[in-house]
């Protein structure tokens, strides 16, 4: 098999396993949807020039990495563009599962009480829950030890239960 042949099936693997996950945690970051598969296209473009070896053993982090950068990259521009005006934010337009209202109501006051957390806290959840990274991978995305990241996980859990108890 040609090196070539070999890279590029690599990368559709990466691209059949890594996109939608990838799309969702940029969803997350930019807050519109169309923005994210954007950013995932430019991961998905930057990761055909990088070297096999070079990226293969940690692509997981790779990935997230480079998209968690280009998606505030984004922002960043966009801030600086809009810093006279002061725009709303368009609503993520990702459907929600086909379940019962209650259980899309609990999860939409979940995710409004998400922004309320630190920015450590919420990265990390959203790394482990939504992107379904292990505690080890977060750590390598985030460089954060594992145990700290296991601590702000568990904190930023307990203050979630807290607030729901208070608004039930």
């Amino acid at each position: 098999m040609s090196r070539e042949l070999a890279q590029d099936q690599w990368i559709q693997s990466a691209v059949v396993r890594f996109e939608a996950p990838l799309i969702l945690y940029a969803a997350r970051i930019l807050g519109d949807i169309d923005r994210a598969r954007d950013v995932v296209q430019e991961t998905f473009l930057r990761l055909c020039r990088q070297n096999h070896s070079d990226v293969s053993p940690h692509l997981l982090e790779w990935l997230y990495s480079v998209c968690r950068n280009r998606a505030l990259d984004l922002l960043r521009r966009q801030r600086t563009r809009r810093a006279s005006i002061l725009a709303p934010t368009v609503p993520c337009k990702i459907a929600p599962p086909a379940k019962l209202i209650e259980d899309r109501d609990l999860a939409a006051r979940i995710i409004n009480m998400l922004d309320t957390l630190p920015e450590n806290q919420r990265a990390v959840i959203t790394l482990k829950f939504q992107s379904g990274l292990s505690y080890k991978e977060i750590s390598g995305q985030t460089g954060l030890s594992v145990s700290n990241v296991g601590f702000l996980i568990h904190a930023g859990l307990k203050t979630l239960r807290s607030a729901l108890e208070v608004h039930q």
